[in-house]
Order: structure tokens, then C-alpha cells, then sequence
């Protein structure tokens, strides 16, 4: 996976607990080190434009230029088939904390590699005012 530089990526306060509490501490190595290079902000001061949790973004492949609508939620709420991604998922964690307009980048188990554009952020609780989501 591309290494993640200090600050590249935003996460509120409430998710950056909530994602170091799943799974009892065993979380991916990619979102652990996301965890420990990503900027923390209190929800009130996340710019709308971030991908946070439970936001619904449009993204965009590269590639293909074809795109789709997802929901980034948690993992007890995923159905892939829906839209709802698990932030446990390898693209789950290539777009959190992205900003719009950025290319996410992820590998797969299979280790091909998968990119999207985040094109916008749709909804976004903290943007809505729902700091508790």
C-alpha cells in the first residue's frame, strides 16, 4: 500500500476512538496506520468535503471513468450489494479521511490494486450537524 503521509488524511475525533476500539484492537495494518498518520479534528471542525463515517460518496474508477454511490459505514452495517462498505474493507479504508477530488488507492487480498476518485461527498453526518454518528 502507498505510504500515507502525516496529516494526508482527516478523521474526527469520534471516529478515530470508535475505529481503534473494533474488532478488540485487531483492525488491518492499513487502517492502523492510518489511525497513527491521520490529522484529528473535533467533528464540528471537519471540513464537508471529507470522507468520515457513515458519508455517502460518489466515486469515480480511473479507469473506466464509470461511477457509483457508496455509503462508508461500519462493519456490522456493510452489505456490499446495497452500497454500504465496511470501513474494514480494503476500499473502505483507501477513502476514509480523503477529500474530495482525491484518488484513493487501495490492494485488494488478491493484491491487485484499486483506485478511485472521490468526485464528491453526498452526505456527511458532521456536515448535516449529526456529531454523534
Amino acid at each position: 500500500m502507498p505510504a500515507t503521509i502525516h496529516g494526508e488524511r482527516t478523521l474526527t475525533e469520534l471516529d478515530f476512538v470508535r475505529l481503534g476500539k473494533l474488532a478488540g484492537g485487531a483492525i488491518p495494518p492499513a487502517l492502523s496506520d492510518l489511525l497513527d498518520t491521520a490529522e484529528i479534528l473535533p467533528s464540528r471542525d471537519v471540513p464537508a468535503d471529507i470522507v468520515t463515517m457513515n458519508s455517502q460518496v460518489e466515486i469515480e474508477d480511473p479507469a473506466t471513468r464509470q461511477t457509483q454511490k457508496i455509503t462508508l459505514c461500519y462493519p456490522g452495517d456493510a452489505q456490499p450489494g446495497t452500497g454500504c462498505v465496511s470501513v474494514l474493507s480494503p476500499v473502505g479504508i483507501g477513502l476514509l479521511g480523503q477529500r474530495a477530488g482525491a484518488l484513493a488507492r487501495w490492494h485488494m487480498p488478491n493484491g491487485a490494486e484499486g483506485a478511485a476518485r472521490v468526485v464528491s461527498v453526498l452526505f456527511q453526518p458532521e456536515a448535516n450537524g449529526n456529531y454523534l454518528a
